[in-house]
């Protein structure tokens, strides 16, 4: 996460102070300087949740949904970010015998190893 990133998405669609201004930032009794917004990060989690399935034989289709959104610790400029998916629940689906539908829990942990997301996603994928 780069400050122009954090910067730059905040100014588009989350324009709070504590994502935009140092000066305000630091004076956040939460955050105590810049952070990305947790919106940010949850797009982070696509982005990178994206790439993952790329690199397999999994086929995805479409989103069916994201549910209890966590975001457990702030992510400042600076942060490198990976993921952990565990694969939740799949089923095929009761309509259409060529896809099927699974629940992922996923994780994104900071450089320190400290969980700063963790997001349920839904979508429909392809049998293969």
């Amino acid at each position: 996460m780069t400050r122009e990133e954090v910067i730059a998405f905040a100014s588009k669609y989350d324009p709070q102070p504590y994502h935009l201004d140092d000066a305000a930032a630091a004076a956040n009794p939460i955050f105590g300087r810049l952070s990305a917004s947790g919106w940010h990060t949850t797009m982070v989690v696509n982005l990178l949740t994206d790439r993952f399935w790329r690199a397999t034989a999994v086929r995805g289709l479409a989103g069916g949904g994201a549910d209890e959104i966590r975001w457990l610790k702030p992510v400042y400029p600076g942060d490198t970010l990976t993921g952990h998916i565990e694969i939740v629940s799949k089923r095929p689906s009761a309509s259409k015998p060529d896809r099927g539908i699974m629940t992922m829990q996923i994780t994104l942990h900071n450089q320190n190893q400290t969980p700063v997301i963790t997001v349920t996603l839904t979508g429909m994928f392809a049998n293969n």
